[in-house]
């Protein structure tokens, strides 16, 4: 247990937005990918997930884990089939916000979320936790209410309200997984970042300089190991392979700052290294299932 309270410790758990949203029409989205983690409460009708189409429905929250594509239906009856981009385009027709009421019988609530240890490592991804149901659990339901409820108020301390009860959603979400059993062997592997500090070396490192060189052979010289050893080390403990681990931390970088700068994409590319812009295109592309100016303009679209 003292190695989840570290895990837990050294979490930098961050809000990012909460939307209660109507379901105008059935919609499918497959290969969905985001980057952020997502709590959601189905308030009406019904949400399905994953290859198996696992249901959820009234008074269930699902949890779908950022960084890895996802089958997401929303509503009953037969759906129109979506790419994500073509989603993103035409997502008025299916989905809207709503601020105090609901309309019709099918709606869900949301939260959109980080959760990093050490500020480096997305927790949630670094297990390869699936999307996953979770049922009557009337404390995490509340918590994704109050989320909602109080971004809608402009009343002093809202922000710190919000952090505050993110954090707090988020640990009640990490205890359902241990009470339950769940992914047990995935959270003693990811107990191994606590006990070896060449790894955490190499997370910051990582985080540090996203531009610069981060060939295994750079890595080798952080962590003090060998270069024909290190892309074996940092999978043992970690399940995924140095390069890979780089990639999706640049890409996620390139997201924020396509989010929260006016820079150009020539520019973000090379800033989170990679040198030509097409293959920087082409790369997040096969990611995210849609162009990086289209994710620019994503947030419009999110706020329906």
């Amino acid at each position: 247990m003292e190695d989840y309270n570290k895990i837990i410790e050294s979490l930098e758990i961050r809000y990012i937005k909460a939307k209660n949203i109507n379901i105008l029409k059935p919609v499918t989205i497959d290969n969905n990918y985001e980057v952020e983690n997502y709590l959601i409460l189905v308030t009406g009708g019904e949400i399905k997930f994953g290859k198996e189409k696992e249901r959820a429905s009234a008074g269930d929250v699902i949890f779908v884990p950022g960084g890895r594509p996802i089958s997401m239906s929303y509503g009953t009856g037969t759906p129109t089939i979506l790419s994500k981009d073509d989603f993103l385009t035409n997502k008025d027709q299916f989905l809207k916000s709503y601020g105090e009421h609901s309309m019709g019988d099918e709606h869900y609530s949301y939260v959109a979320f980080d959760a990093k240890a050490f500020d480096s490592v997305n927790f949630f991804s670094s297990l390869d936790i699936p999307c996953f149901k979770i049922e009557e659990n009337y404390k995490l339901a509340g918590l994704i209410k109050q989320i909602n409820d109080e971004v809608k108020d402009s009343m002093p301390g809202r922000d710190r309200i919000v952090k505050v009860l993110t954090e707090n959603m988020t640990i009640e979400l990490i205890r359902y997984i241990l009470n339950n059993s769940l992914f047990v062997e995935k959270l003693a592997t990811n107990s191994t970042y606590f006990k070896d500090p060449r790894l955490i070396d190499i997370f910051t490192f990582i985080k540090e300089n996203l531009s610069d060189d981060l060939s295994n052979k750079v890595l080798a010289n952080v962590a003090n190991v060998s270069e024909d050893y290190v892309g074996q080390y940092f999978k043992m403990l970690t399940g995924i392979n140095p390069q890979d681990y780089i990639e999706y931390q640049r890409m996620e970088a390139a997201v924020n700052l396509l989010r929260t700068s006016k820079k150009s994409i020539r520019d973000i590319g090379k800033e989170v290294g990679y040198k030509d812009t097409a293959y920087f295109c082409r790369r997040f592309k096969m990611m995210f299932g849609i162009p990086a100016g289209k994710m620019r303009r994503r947030e419009s679209l999110m706020n329906v």
